[in-house]
C-alpha cells in the first residue's frame, strides 16, 4: 500500500487581528513545507512583511492567500524582510516591480547575496565546507537559488528606523544569530512582536555557519533583546501566533544548552570532525533533506564551545575538535 502523500500547499490567508493579517505561503522544503508573511494596514495600503521563496508560481500563491483578505500586491506600500533567507526575501524584486514600493532590509546581507550573485561559488564553498568537516562524499545537489536577484534595499532597517501602520509606529531591533541580518519588529502600545525566525512558535534554532564570528552567542543576546520588550504576542516566520512569549525566551535558551552539552559529550572521549559529532548530538549522520542545516548548526556550537573556552579546533583535513579541558 502507497503511504499517504502530504497534501500540496497552498497560499492561504487569515486575519488574525484587526489590521493584521497572517500570509502562509507554500515551501519547497518537506521538513518546512511553508512560511508567514504578514500584511499590516497602512493608509489606503499595507506594509508587507516577508516574502515567500521565488519558483515557479510562487507569486501566485503570494496573490491567491492576499485576495483571501481582500488585499492585492497593488495595496503594498511598504515591503520589509525580516533577514535575508529566501523563503523571507526570496520574491522581493518582483514584488517591488508590481507594487513601485520601496524595500527595507538590514544591510548585512553578504550571507545571501554572495549566493544569489554567483550559485557555482557558494556550492563551491559548501562542498569545501562539508569536506573540512570530515563529510565523506560531496553533497551531490547544489540545490536551486529561490531567490529573484540579490537584495538591494532601498533603506537600511536597522535600530532607529520606524515603520508606521495604522496600529502605530513600530520600533526595528537587530537579533542576529538565526542571520546575520535578522531584525524583529515591535508596537510597543500593543505589545505585538513581528519575531521571524528568532524565535518560532515550534523551538527549532538554525544558524548561518561562517558569516560572523559566533552566530550561537549573538543568538543568545538577541535573546535578552526581544525579551526586555515583554511582547504579548509574537508573530512568527513559520507557525501560527503565540502569547506565551516569555516561555519560548527561555525553551530556547534551554534548547542552545542542551546541543551544546551533547557536543562536549560527543567530544569527551576524543577528538572528532563535525561530521563524526552529527549522531551525538542529532541522533543522525547526514541526510540529503537536512545536511547543510544540520552541519550548518553544529560548526555554529563548536565556533561558540570555542569562543568561550571549552572546545578547541585541530588543524589539519578534516579538520577535528576538542575539549578545551
Amino acid at each position: 500500500m502507497r503511504k499517504p502523500t502530504r497534501p500540496r500547499e497552498v497560499g492561504r490567508g487569515e486575519r488574525v487581528l484587526p489590521g493584521v493579517w497572517r500570509l502562509r505561503l507554500p515551501l519547497p522544503w518537506p521538513v518546512v513545507p511553508h512560511c508567514n508573511a504578514w500584511a499590516i494596514a497602512a493608509g489606503d495600503g499595507i506594509v508587507l512583511i516577508d516574502t515567500g521563496t521565488h519558483e515557479p508560481g510562487s507569486l501566485a500563491q503570494l496573490e491567491r492567500a492576499l485576495d483571501q483578505v481582500g488585499l492585492r500586491l497593488e495595496h503594498v506600500r511598504l515591503l520589509l524582510c525580516t533577514h535575508a533567507h529566501a523563503d523571507h526575501c526570496g520574491q522581493a524584486a518582483e514584488i517591488v516591480e508590481r507594487a513601485g514600493c520601496e524595500l527595507w532590509a538590514h544591510p548585512n546581507l553578504a550571507h545571501f547575496n554572495a549566493a544569489a550573485d554567483d550559485p557555482e561559488a557558494a556550492h563551491a564553498r559548501r562542498v569545501e565546507i562539508a569536506r573540512q568537516s570530515g563529510v565523506p562524499v560531496e553533497p551531490p545537489d547544489r540545490g536551486r537559488t529561490l531567490a529573484s536577484g540579490p537584495l538591494t534595499p532601498d533603506r537600511d532597517l536597522v535600530p532607529g528606523a520606524e515603520v508606521e501602520s495604522d496600529l502605530g509606529t513600530w520600533s526595528v531591533h537587530s537579533t542576529p544569530g538565526h542571520a546575520p541580518s535578522h531584525v524583529c519588529l515591535f508596537q510597543p502600545e500593543r505589545r505585538l512582536l513581528i519575531s521571524g525566525d528568532h524565535l518560532l512558535g515550534r523551538v527549532s534554532l538554525y544558524f548561518d555557519y561562517g558569516w560572523s564570528p559566533d552566530p550561537v552567542g549573538e543568538f543568545l543576546a538577541s535573546l535578552d533583546t526581544t525579551e526586555a520588550l515583554n511582547a504579548r504576542l509574537a508573530l512568527s516566520g513559520h507557525g501560527r501566533p503565540f502569547s506565551d512569549v516569555r516561555e519560548h525566551h527561555a525553551a530556547n535558551r534551554g534548547l542552545v544548552r542542551e546541543r551544546l552539552d551533547a557536543v562536549l559529550a560527543g567530544l569527551a572521549d576524543r577528538p572528532s570532525t563535525a561530521y563524526d559529532l552529527l549522531p551525538a548530538v542529532y541522533g543522525e549522520t547526514l541526510r540529503p533533506e537536512v545536511a547543510g542545516w544540520l552541519l550548518s548548526k553544529l560548526l555554529c556550537y563548536l565556533t561558540h564551545l570555542e569562543a568561550t573556552g571549552a572546545a578547541r579546533r585541530i588543524e589539519g583535513e578534516p579538520e577535528r575538535w576538542a575539549t578545551s579541558l
